[in-house]
C-alpha cells in the first residue's frame, strides 16, 4: 500500500503481473519495471525490473505469519552467493522465467517458492527481509521486494510478454471474486 502514494515506485516504476505462477491459484507476482524517466548512472541505459509479492498472493493475506525466507535454492545454488560485479554485472546469476528466487515458508506450514517471472541477470536478492520478514507483508512494494533482476537490453522491450497490466490484473481479480462468490 506504500507504493500507492506519491513515492518513487509508484513514479518510476510500471507494474507488471504474473497471476497463478506454475498453475497454483493465487500465487502471484508483481514486477515493477523502471521506467528510465530520470536519468542516473544505475538505470539510465538498462530496464531494471524489481520482483514483488501481488496484492493477492497467499502470503499477504490476513492472518499469515512469515517464519522463514530460504534463498538456498538447491544444495549448490544459493542466490545470496550472487556476486555482481561492474557495468556489465559480471557474475551475476542467470534467471529464466521460472527461476526460483527463494521459498518462503508460513506459521501455517505452507511453503511458497517465488519465481523470477522474467528472464535477466540477477543484481541483487533483499537481504533485509532475512532479519525482518514482515516487510515482505508490511511493504511489498518498496522496502520487502524480493529480487533485482537486469533483463538483457535487448530483452528489456519483450521482457513483459505474458505479463499482464495492472488493468488486466484486476481483471484477474474480479473474475476470481466473482467465481469464489
Amino acid at each position: 500500500a506504500a507504493a500507492a502514494g506519491p513515492g518513487g515506485a509508484e513514479r518510476y516504476f510500471t507494474r507488471w503481473y504474473k497471476p497463478d505462477v506454475k498453475g497454483r491459484p493465487c500465487e502471484d507476482f508483481c514486477v515493477l519495471q523502471h521506467s528510465n524517466r530520470r536519468r542516473s548512472n544505475y538505470v539510465s541505459c538498462c530496464r531494471i525490473c524489481v520482483i514483488t509479492l501481488a496484492e493477492a498472493h497467499p502470503l499477504l493475506q490476513n492472518g499469515k505469519t512469515i517464519t522463514s525466507i530460504n534463498y538456498q535454492i538447491s544444495a549448490n545454488c544459493s542466490r545470496l552467493q550472487n556476486k555482481v560485479s561492474g557495468k556489465s554485472k559480471r557474475g551475476a546469476q542467470f534467471l529464466t522465467e521460472l527461476a526460483p528466487l527463494c521459498r518462503i515458508s508460513s506459521s501455517d506450514g505452507e511453503e511458497y517458492t517465488i519465481y523470477s517471472c522474467i528472464r535477466g541477470r540477477l543484481i541483487e536478492v533483499n537481504e533485509n527481509i532475512l532479519s525482518n520478514p514482515s516487510l515482505l507483508q508490511e511493504k511489498p512494494s518498496t522496502e520487502g521486494y524480493i529480487a533485482v533482476v537486469l533483463p538483457k537490453f535487448e530483452e528489456s522491450k519483450s521482457v513483459t510478454q505474458g505479463l499482464l497490466t495492472q488493468k488486466e490484473y484486476e481483471e484477474v481479480l474480479l473474475k476470481r471474486l466473482n467465481s469464489s462468490s
